[in-house]
């Protein structure tokens, strides 16, 4: 187990040494296959190259608008006093968001709900396979395994019909989603990618998209009900930036700085993707202990981003720590919740993105309150987060004015501009560690 920074680091600059494998790895191939995010070393430069222009931050930028529209259609339906599943809407949210990005909205209604269903079922299946290990156990028909089988198997074949039905349509139509990056690449002759392949990646992306995202979201909710004074700062910058708009768009994107920083505290605080693990391609050391080939080799997000020695009152929910200018309060490379090096998530602009757009819009229009009586209990899983949330939706009356005046000490527009490019934007920290 790595359990400091620089060691974390130390397996993480170095993939070929320290690949993607182990128990949690093993059990994911089962599900996503070769993908993006399982695939071996020797596989991922060529998977990255044809994925990552999707994801960058131009490409980012173009779906801003979508991101906030997709948000607001899931919150306006609340209605005051409301007791709203905050994990099904969080999930609601970046499942129509994935859906355009990699389908351009191909998912029906009632096929975007089978796969948020099927997901909740799938993570809970996974952290028994990965802490058991023992694949006998998996192969008896028991209802649990059952229902593992059953929404694995409905998953990939929501995703087959998809690219069935795109394949019947021929190349163009005008779309510019992953599905078309992968069918025109199928269709090339210099390395022609399988159909094996396109299923792996879409499923991959699928699940990593939604899922991670739809958590940090919902903790992040959750914590602000927790945090009145980190809400009232949160609401007074939404007002003055929003000025009354439903959604922002990408130049409000950079002048969220104070949403921004809750989402990385959020990330901090509670990382979706909170253990990990690599295997060893070769005799190696690491922190002075010899470690055979095959030796898997752990490392917590969650630990790391806990740790006294890097992160002051660790326990406390603070986003002013990641305001500009206050760096030098956190210990260098201790944030790493999206991993970093060659293998650092392929989504994490996008994740942070539609993250802090979905938080302003929701924050927007509702203050969200726990019911009495409300107790945390986290269960362990493959992600970590709220799975069964509800809370009390309560209208925000909203005066812009007012909040332009609370707000203005926060961050000129310059500097959040610039801060949108920093470390941490650039891939350095996020959810899924692909």
């Amino acid at each position: 187990m790595a359990c400091h920074p620089e060691l974390a680091h130390q397996v993480l600059m170095d993939p070929r040494t320290f690949d993607k494998g182990g128990p949690l790895y093993d059990r994911l191939r089962q599900l996503m296959g070769e993908g993006v995010v399982t695939c071996p070393h020797h596989a991922h430069r060529r998977q990255r190259r044809l994925l990552q222009p999707d994801f960058r931050a131009s490409r980012v930028a173009d779906h801003t608008d979508m991101m906030g529209r997709e948000a607001e259609a899931v919150c306006r339906r609340w209605r005051a006093g409301d007791r709203v599943d905050v994990s099904a809407a969080t999930m609601a949210v970046t499942t129509r968001a994935m859906n355009r990005v990699l389908f351009s909205d191909s998912l029906g209604s009632a096929a975007a709900a089978e796969v948020r269903e099927c997901l909740a079922v799938i993570v809970r299946g996974l952290f028994v396979r990965t802490a058991v290990p023992v694949d006998a156990l998996f192969r008896v028909p028991t209802p649990s395994n059952r229902r593992y089988r059953d929404a694995v198997g409905r998953v990939r074949a929501i995703v087959d019909e998809v690219v069935a039905q795109r394949r019947l349509g021929g190349p163009g139509g005008g779309r510019r989603d992953v599905l078309d990056t992968l069918l025109s690449a199928a269709r090339g002759a210099a390395s022609p990618v399988t159909g094996q392949e396109v299923r792996d990646q879409l499923v991959t992306l699928l699940l990593t998209g939604v899922e991670s995202t739809a958590l940090c979201l919902a903790s992040a909710l959750d914590l602000l009900a927790r945090h009145p004074e980190a809400e009232r700062r949160l609401h007074a910058e939404v007002d003055s930036v929003l000025a009354g708009r439903p959604t922002p768009g990408p130049d409000e994107l950079a002048r969220l700085t104070y949403t921004r920083c809750v989402v990385d505290e959020t990330l901090r605080h509670r990382p979706p993707g909170w253990l990990f693990t690599r295997v060893t391609t070769e005799e190696t050391t690491l922190a002075g202990h010899r470690l055979p080939k095959g030796a898997t080799v752990l490392y917590s997000p969650y630990l790391l981003q806990h740790d006294p020695a890097s992160f002051a009152e660790p326990e406390r929910f603070l986003p002013e720590r990641w305001l500009p200018g206050q760096a030098g309060a956190v210990r260098q490379g201790a944030m790493i919740p999206f991993a970093t090096g060659s293998r650092k998530c392929l989504g994490d602009t996008f994740a942070l993105a539609e993250t802090t757009l979905a938080l302003a819009t929701i924050a927007g229009r509702w203050r969200l309150r726990h019911l009495p009586g409300h107790r945390e209990r986290p269960r362990p899983a493959a992600t970590l987060g709220p799975r069964s949330l509800v809370m009390t939706c309560e209208p925000r009356a909203q005066r812009p004015a007012d909040a332009a005046r609370g707000a203005r000490s926060l961050t000129p527009r310059a500097t959040a501009a610039a801060r949108a490019q920093d470390s941490r934007t650039a891939g350095d920290n996020g959810v899924d560690d692909a």
